[in-house]
């Protein structure tokens, strides 16, 4: 597409889902689509937020780890050029990308999300579908973390979601936890759907228990009547699950492995929660839950083809959901479960310190 055709359509109607933002290809939402517009000045209904911190999502930045066997230079490079090229932080072989905090400095007169100048936010859309530039070159990180600061702006539309961070919070901590703030509301609902569908406490299976959306996946689940077991990869992780006090049961399963996987959780699932940033385990999920039970897939590396083959393969009668990272009132109830449950706020806070 030449650059005149795309300036022609970035200055198209403002579309309160973007579709005013998108270069290329024209037609397509902002999530799919290859290159956004950037340019600062908003329309009457976007946002503009000043950047202070991106947190890449966990798959993603895992992929990219391994790929540079851990370089933070090469990693910080990659990134860089993704953003630049994309006008967006949207991974192509993850096909994700995490999310910001940041200062509104700039509010359309017919913003309806709410914000105002000045007002510290986590963005609570991903980076794959905001259109956003670094003026930093991100000189302020290593590449040896999930969180990177950095110097630029975002644009919210007006079907963006954006939440206040809380004053007596670090900054970082929320960031961290707004992150995966999908996770736990989704788990309650379906978890609270559990019992009523049972009569009784459902028995709710997390993998990746001791990581962020897990760690406050479990913490909903039994908050909302469940018994839970928590699935972690490692004696330490095991160690730490346990200290936490989050999981009634911890057990330690490679969760690639479907056999050891539904061995170690034992007594099939009621509800499976997918916390894990690894591909593979959409059989051992499935394997690990009880007939009519379900699972909900949170992991950005997860193969929904293999998820959808792989219960049709094992004749599995389970609903399978995508973790939708959206459920209305998601965000205060993660920041809930933060300040409530000194096991969740102790695992972030190992996280972040390591």
């Amino acid at each position: 597409m030449s650059g005149v055709a795309e300036r022609s359509e970035a200055t198209a109607t403002e579309s309160p889902v973007g579709l005013h933002r998108v270069l290329a290809p024209v037609g397509v939402l902002p999530q799919a689509a290859q290159r956004l517009d950037t340019r600062p000045d908003i329309r009457p209904g976007e946002v503009r937020i000043s950047l202070e911190r991106l947190n890449l999502d966990a798959a993603s930045y895992r992929q990219l780890a391994t790929k540079h066997g851990g370089d933070g230079d090469a990693i910080r490079a990659e990134v860089l050029e993704i953003i630049t090229s994309r006008g967006k932080m949207h991974n192509p072989v993850t096909g994700s990308g995490g999310m910001l905090i940041g200062t509104v400095d700039a509010v359309g007169e017919k913003s309806l999300l709410g914000l105002r100048v000045g007002q510290r936010v986590a963005t609570l859309v991903s980076l794959t579908l905001t259109p956003l530039a670094v003026t930093d070159g991100l000189a302020g990180w290593d590449g040896r973390g999930e969180q990177v600061p950095a110097a630029g702006h975002a644009i919210l539309f007006a079907r963006s979601i954006a939440a206040v961070l809380p004053d007596d919070e670090d900054p970082e901590l929320s960031l961290a936890v707004l992150d995966v703030c999908g996770a736990p509301a989704l788990t309650a609902r379906v978890v609270e759907a559990a019992a009523a569908r049972l009569g009784g406490a459902p028995r709710v299976a997390v993998l990746g228990g001791a990581g962020k959306s897990g760690s406050l996946s479990l913490a909903a689940a039994r908050r909302a009547g469940a018994s839970t077991v928590g699935v972690v990869p490692t004696r330490a992780e095991a160690d730490r699950l346990t200290a936490a006090g989050l999981a009634d049961t911890v057990v330690i399963a490679d969760a690639t492995d479907p056999v050891a996987l539904a061995a170690a959780v034992g007594t099939g699932a009621d509800v499976t929660v997918v916390c894990v940033d690894v591909p593979g385990c959409e059989h051992g999920a499935i394997l690990a839950t009880a007939e009519g039970g379900t699972v909900i897939f949170f992991s950005m590396a997860t193969s929904f083809a293999a998820a959808a083959l792989g219960a049709e393969g094992l004749a599995a009668d389970v609903t399978m959901l995508v973790g939708n990272g959206y459920v209305p009132g998601h965000a205060a109830f993660a920041l809930e479960l933060l300040r409530t449950e000194p096991g969740v706020r102790e695992l972030f806070g190992a996280r972040l310190a390591g």
